[in-house]
């Protein structure tokens, strides 16, 4: 259940297209449903922006497929985000061509409705997308997997990738998508320097995410995760070690926001 489905069910009734009763049916699983041992939540795209993601992360395969089941049934959309070849192969094969598998992006989207598909890929400032800039090819499955998120959004993105501090020209070559972007997502792992960096240049919401990428010193991510928190740079949020979802979703919250404005 998304607001627009709850608003065209509450204009039935009201032009009485529907009966109370009928009404009452559509909404009698609101607000979760059992699904073996998960109580999956349909209010929560009444709440937030997207309807309950799934992490297949610690999951079994059946689990991943009921749980989306029961998404899908009354959302018509699913995200299935950390998922092992297996796990994307289950889904893939319990709903065909409506679900996509991002091999990269470790993340599977299941899409019945034709509301809120993703955006198709745009080149680095074209419109107000968000832009995602990763530093290296190794951070590469947690930036798509925040490129994901905003297309499930249905948010424009734009990718800038391998454009580390090592070769900085890499990125001041794209200093106009900086200042353009409606936000920017940063991910980068080694010490993290690129998210600071970034902040400087753009006055636009930069949200940074340190991945588990780099030797030893880098404590898997724990060297990114705390230069990123000390930034010089003003503007720039922080989010937890491999978040790209997190990431995504708060940089499509405030695309979606700035988009709202512009409108009114």
């Amino acid at each position: 259940m998304d607001p627009a489905r709850l608003r065209k069910i509450l204009e039935d009734v009201r032009r009485g297209r529907v009966s109370t009763r009928e009404a009452l049916e559509s909404l009698a699983r609101l607000p979760f449903e059992t699904v073996g041992p998960a109580l999956v939540d349909h209010h929560r795209s009444l709440r937030q922006h997207l309807p309950e993601v799934i992490l297949c992360e610690g999951k079994t395969v059946p689990q991943c497929v009921t749980i989306a089941r029961a998404i899908v049934r009354r959302s018509g959309r699913c995200l299935a985000t950390r998922a092992t070849r297996d796990q994307a192969e289950a889904l893939v094969e319990a709903f065909g061509e409506a679900a996509q598998w991002n091999e990269a992006a470790r993340a599977v989207v299941i899409q019945r409705s034709a509301r809120g598909k993703g955006g198709r890929r745009r080149k680095p400032g074209a419109g107000r997308s968000v832009l995602v800039v990763s530093a290296g090819t190794s951070d590469l499955p947690v930036a798509e997997e925040a490129v994901v998120t905003l297309e499930f959004m249905g948010v424009p993105v734009a990718r800038v990738y391998d454009a580390g501090v090592a070769g900085i020209h890499r990125l001041l070559a794209h200093v106009r998508a900086l200042r353009k972007a409606s936000a920017v997502v940063v991910v980068a792992g080694m010490e993290g320097a690129l998210a600071s960096v970034v902040g400087g240049i753009t006055d636009r919401p930069v949200i940074a995410v340190p991945t588990s990428v780099g030797y030893g010193a880098s404590y898997g991510g724990l060297a990114a995760l705390l230069a990123m928190l000390n930034a010089c740079a003003a503007g720039v949020t922080v989010v937890n070690i491999d978040n790209g979802f997190g990431a995504g979703y708060a940089a499509g919250v405030i695309a979606r926001q700035s988009r709202a404005r512009r409108r009114a």
